[in-house]
Order: C-alpha cells, then sequence, then structure tokens
C-alpha cells in the first residue's frame, strides 16, 4: 500500500435526539453530510479526512457510547446549511454497528486510552483517532471476535 493510501481513523459525535446512528444508516450507501460542525479545529480535521478513512460514530449527551463505524464517502466541500464559506464538511456512510457500544467510562478506565482525543477533550465534534486505539476500541465493541467467528463458521 502506497503512503498516500493509508486510511486515517477518525471519531465524529452526534447528539442522537438529533442524528442518530439509525438516521445514518437509513441513508444507505449514498450517506449524508456531516453538516453542521462550527469549529475550527473540527473542520480542519474534515479537510484532512480522503474517501475511505473510517469513523467512529459516537452518541453524545446522555448515552455517550461509540455505536458504529462509519466510511468519508466524500472529501471537504461546502456545507450545504450555510452560505459562510469558511464551513464545510465530509460526507460519510454507515458501515456496520459495534455489537458492544464502547461507552466514554469505558474509554476512560482504559490506560492505553489514557492520550485518546475523547478521553482528553471530549467536547470536539470531529477528532482523530489514532490506528491502536481504532484496533482496540474495536476489540472492546465485539468486531473482532464477530469477525473471527464468521472466518470459522
Amino acid at each position: 500500500m502506497e503512503e498516500g493510501d493509508r486510511v486515517n481513523y477518525w471519531l465524529f459525535k452526534s447528539e442522537p435526539d438529533v442524528w442518530s446512528w439509525d438516521d445514518q444508516v437509513a441513508k444507505g450507501a449514498a450517506g449524508e453530510e456531516w453538516d453542521g460542525v462550527r469549529n475550527y479545529q473540527a473542520r480542519n480535521f474534515m479537510r484532512e479526512m480522503k474517501v475511505g478513512d473510517l469513523g467512529f460514530f459516537y452518541h453524545s449527551n446522555k448515552e455517550r457510547a461509540i455505536v458504529g463505524i462509519v466510511e468519508v464517502s466524500a472529501e471537504a466541500h461546502p456545507d450545504s446549511t450555510t452560505d459562510d464559506p469558511r464551513w464545510e464538511c465530509v460526507d460519510i456512510r454507515a458501515v456496520e454497528p459495534l455489537p458492544r457500544p464502547v461507552t466514554l467510562e469505558m474509554c476512560k478506565a482504559e490506560p492505553r486510552l489514557a492520550e485518546m482525543v475523547l478521553v482528553k477533550n471530549s467536547r470536539l465534534s470531529v477528532q482523530p483517532v489514532r490506528p491502536e486505539e481504532w484496533a482496540l476500541i474495536c476489540r472492546m465493541g465485539g468486531l473482532e471476535e464477530r469477525r473471527s467467528a464468521a472466518a470459522r463458521g
């Protein structure tokens, strides 16, 4: 794999009563704009995203848990919810749910996630995830076990 082909990992936060995992899944393969972000750091992270990058879908507020995996389906473009050219967004599509949601408390209790942006700055709505954090959270959420069982089956 070429250096430019490397997949990066992200986390997208949404209040489930505003936009939930089920809403994202309902959009199907076409996906949906991750619009309405009005934070420069979060916008800049979206500008770094490439088609095929993966992200965790995180329910904020009461649930505070990673509930699914999404894929970037369109790179940064003007946010259709504003005429202000400063704001851009990406499109994402649902890939698969986590068999077991991974809560913020579980992340905070795991020493290997102590430096994760979610643990250190849980208010940022779009944030990077390091590859080792991604792998660990996938295991915590039951993805590796399910894939192993499917391979055996």
